[in-house]
Parts: C-alpha cells; structure tokens; sequence
C-alpha cells in the first residue's frame, strides 16, 4: 500500500501525526522545543507557567528518579531499561511570563512552517489571573492553548503555587470561563486523581472545551529498600508503562459518555509508537508523550512515529481509522462465554 495517512484531528485541528510532545523541563527552552519539531513531532507543549513565584520557585526544589520494573533506582542515561517509571516533583517554567510568551510565539512560528504547532500551557493558580494571561497568549498570536487543571503535585505544592481540579461542577464553570475569554482552541488537562474521570471530560466539553486530555499522572510514595527513607524525601507523581491500561480504560469511558466523535488526547503511559497505537484504539484522537521523551531523549519521537508507521502499513489503515475500534468493541462480563471450571487452569501446583 501507499505510504500511510498519519493526519488526525483534535476537534477542529488537524495535526500532521497523532505525536504531542507534552510539556515538560525537556521543552522549556528554545533548544528543546526545537528539537521535539525537528524529531517530526505532531506538536510540541511549551513548559507550563503561571503567575506565582511559588510555581517557579517548586522547579528550585525538584528531584528525579529513574525506576526499574522491581522499583530499583537506574542511571539516568537517556537510555532507560524496558518498563521504567519516573518518580519526581515538577514546578512552572523559570521564564518570566513575558520572556516565555515571546518564547511560544517564535517557536509557534518555526512549527507553523514544519505543518506543526508550538502549544501555550498554563497550570492556573487562581482562575481570574489565568484568563487574564489566556487573553495576552492569544493576543500575541499563539495557536492553541492548553489548560492544564490536573497537574498532580497540585496538594504537594506551596499553597497557591497550582491548581488541582477534581470537582466536575468546577470543571465545566472553570472551562467555560477560559471559553469566554478566548477564541483559539482550549484543551483541558484533567487529573488521573479521580473516580469519575469520564465525568470530568464531559463536564470540561460542556463548558466548550476543544478537547479533553486524560489523564495526568498519579501521585505515590516509595519507600528506599536499602535507606529506609522515602524516594526523593517525600512523594511524587509517578508514570511508566503500567499507566497505559489505566489512561486507555477512562479514555474508553469517556468516549462512551460523550460519543465516538470526541476529542480526547491520550497521555500517561505511552512509551512505543505501539502505545499510540493502543491509545487510539482505546478512542484518542492525539497522544502526548512526556516521561518517554524526558527519559529518552528527542529520538524517541522519530522511533516511535516509524514504529507506528510500521504498524499502520501491516495493518493497511491510516492514522484516523485506528481511532476508538477497540473501544467500541467492550462487551459486559455477562455477555462473556461460560467456561466451566476454567480458572482451575491458572492454580499453582499444589504439591510439595
């Protein structure tokens, strides 16, 4: 077959691969985002800012952790083992807000002529100094806008330093607003620290969300086996690859909840361009990448857009066609076989 069509639209957008380079330190500096672009990502998210000194001075007090699959600290190489998840504390981008408006909009313009987009994310402190920073990143021409409601270090943080959303009533109310104080697209960030994500992502699209992002990363605590003490000093938001069933089965939920044309952007867990795949399977339109990219460098992009070329040529499909089969496919369990006595399979040799 011809080469695949690895177009897909988040709502009205379209981007030329489903790959987002998502934010993070990796991208907050000009050489960084340069880099996630010319690797052939879909998009790049500049590093997250608000208005708080608090926010950038959490950056100040970071630390990060490589995880092997039995919890063993690794060398933090660029080359991390199969399995790996990263446990750290994060802050906001160390710019000032106007050094780092001027930032997005260069980079937004070296993207526009790469058919890609450099993506303005806030992380907002309180509401009304967001919109009011929502309205100078449009002003200053930027193309996209990312709400990100649902960063998980936000009870962690310094008091007031950002915001961790979980209430849907307050989803929709705070959505709408960002909707009344700009045209571009708003995509809504929302926590992985909750039971009901499929009902915030409904409420974030009823308040005029572009898109919904599902889901951010979870918060943990580790132990050190050898020190006795915790991991970093305290707890941390962790990722890996065992996140990716979680985030495909609220993204499924969703998609449900709010019909197979939604826009839901994939994020925690991909490591592979097979995991973009599995994502929108699952009923994404887009996947950010962030602790993939971070921990393995910018060719992670190019590896995982050729993976994912790979597989849609086996496959003779194109980007779009991949997206929700899996999830339109879940049946109940009572809709299962009966199977008699198949668990006795799956029991250990009782023997001594």
């Amino acid at each position: 077959m011809a080469a695949p069509d690895l177009t897909t639209f988040v709502g009205a957008t379209r981007l030329k691969n489903p790959l987002i380079c998502g934010a993070g330190e990796h991208v907050m500096l000009e050489d960084g985002l340069r880099a996630g672009l010319n690797a052939g990502a879909g998009a790049v998210i500049v590093k997250s800012i608000n208005e708080t000194t608090a926010g950038k001075e959490q950056l100040q007090r970071t630390d990060y952790t490589l995880l092997n699959a039995i919890w063993r600290e690794q060398p933090w190489d660029f080359s991390p083992p199969e399995g790996a998840s990263l446990l750290c504390r994060s802050g906001l981008a160390q710019q000032s807000f106007e050094d780092w408006l001027d930032l997005v909009v260069r980079m937004d313009g070296e993207a526009q002529a790469q058919d890609a987009y450099a993506i303005a994310s806030l992380i907002p402190a309180d509401i009304n100094h967001g919109l009011n920073l929502a309205r100078r990143i449009e002003e200053a021409g930027v193309r996209i806008l990312e709400v990100n409601i649902g960063a998980p270090h936000g009870e962690e943080a310094i008091k007031g330093a950002i915001l961790l959303e979980r209430d849907a009533a307050r989803v929709r109310k705070i959505t709408a607003a960002f909707r009344k104080a700009v045209k571009i697209p708003i995509w809504i960030k929302l926590t992985g620290q909750s039971s009901a994500i499929d009902a915030l992502a409904t409420s974030a699209r009823a308040g005029g969300a572009d898109a919904v992002t599902i889901m951010g990363r979870l918060m943990g605590f580790l132990p050190d086996i050898e020190t006795q003490a915790p991991m970093l000093g305290t707890r941390g938001a962790i990722g890996g690859p065992w996140a990716l069933p979680l985030t495909c089965h609220w993204i499924a939920k969703a998609r449900e909840k709010m019909g197979p044309g939604a826009p839901i952007i994939a994020t925690n867990g991909a490591r592979t361009g097979l995991d973009i795949a599995r994502f929108m399977l699952a009923g994404a339109c887009a996947v950010q990448m962030t602790s993939a990219i971070f921990t393995g460098g910018f060719p992670v992009i190019t590896e995982c857009l050729r993976e994912f070329t790979d597989y849609l040529i086996d496959k003779k499909m194109n980007a779009r066609d991949l997206i929700g089969v899996a999830a339109d496919r879940i049946t109940a369990y009572e809709a299962q076989e009966l199977r008699p006595d198949h668990w006795k399979t799956f029991l250990p040799d009782a023997g001594i």
